[in-house]
């Protein structure tokens, strides 16, 4: 099972002539939604204070972008930056959750939008050491359900409301030996299919350098706590000259898969430095899911 890269990637790039996006651009959420394609990515200037920009498309591989931030550091917690955005939809607003890093320590924070320009009802909703924040797409039962990274290791947390996210239980640690021996942590908000919930997840392999790949998780849909299947192998793997040299060479980073055409479309950042995105055939991934 393995992912097929756009064969025009990167889609988007440093802009040199932007200062606040001149040095990389990387790890995008992305939501589809009504025919058009939202795209929030981190960018980093000369400065290095991660920013995240809006771009807009239709066919989901030529996007606009929008010349100034849309979400950047206003906060004390927030000073070296806003990181990796993902994004769900409930009702008509759009839920962006992201890390935000400072002296003050690591947290995550979750904005509101209704048309990607406008941002209201900013909230810190974790601290101490959590990462990558990855909300299911709709409420199991009365709860809210919520993917971090915790150390190593993916941790799953649940609440009524943002505020009161608790119960944090080990979904999943690293494997003895191969590409994710190392360091885990979700990906992109679960997809629904009849089958469970589909999670995309990063994994760590150190073999020199560490090596960032994606792979696969099935999780329970009444109980996304427990996983029914997990990828042996990485399905999208750094191998192109600008996914191994970069910020964080050796690096494929993703906060967004979209369902789409019947493939899955997996935005992802290259080496920290540039976008591209990769599908991989709904029939595969479903292939995957009933074997033994």
């Amino acid at each position: 099972m393995k992912a097929k890269k756009f064969h025009l990637n990167p889609i988007i790039k440093p802009n040199p002539m932007s200062i606040w996006e001149s040095k990389y651009v990387f790890n995008p959420g992305v939501i589809y939604d009504k025919g058009v394609f939202h795209m929030l990515y981190r960018a980093q200037g000369a400065d290095m204070v991660s920013r995240l920009g809006y771009a807009v498309s239709i066919d989901g591989v030529n996007f606009n972008r929008m010349s100034h931030p849309v979400l950047e550091p206003t906060e004390m917690d927030e000073v070296y930056g806003l990181e990796d955005p993902r994004i769900v939809k409930f009702g008509h607003e759009f839920y962006i959750f992201y890390t935000v890093f400072s002296p003050l320590g690591i947290a995550v924070k979750v904005a509101k939008t209704e048309n990607f320009i406008h941002y209201f009802d900013k909230q810190t909703i974790l601290t101490n050491y959590r990462k990558d924040p990855t909300l299911f797409p709709e409420k199991i039962g009365k709860n809210y359900f919520l993917l971090c990274s915790e150390n190593d290791k993916i941790v799953i947390l649940k609440g009524t409301e943002f505020k009161e996210l608790k119960a944090s239980k080990v979904l999943a640690l690293p494997s003895e030996s191969g590409w994710d021996s190392v360091h885990i942590g979700p990906s992109a908000p679960p997809i629904k299919t009849e089958y469970g919930w589909l999670l995309l997840y990063y994994g760590v392999e150190t073999v020199i350098k560490p090596i960032f790949r994606l792979g696969m998780m099935l999780l329970d849909l009444k109980d996304p706590s427990k996983v029914i299947k997990r990828s042996r192998e990485a399905i999208l793997e750094p191998s192109l000259s600008w996914e191994i040299s970069g910020g964080v060479p050796h690096a494929i980073f993703a906060c967004s898969m979209i369902q789409k055409d019947e493939k899955f479309h997996i935005y992802y950042g290259g080496a920290d430095s540039a976008i591209g995105v990769a599908t991989l055939e709904e029939k595969v991934v479903y292939d995957w899911i009933k074997e033994s």
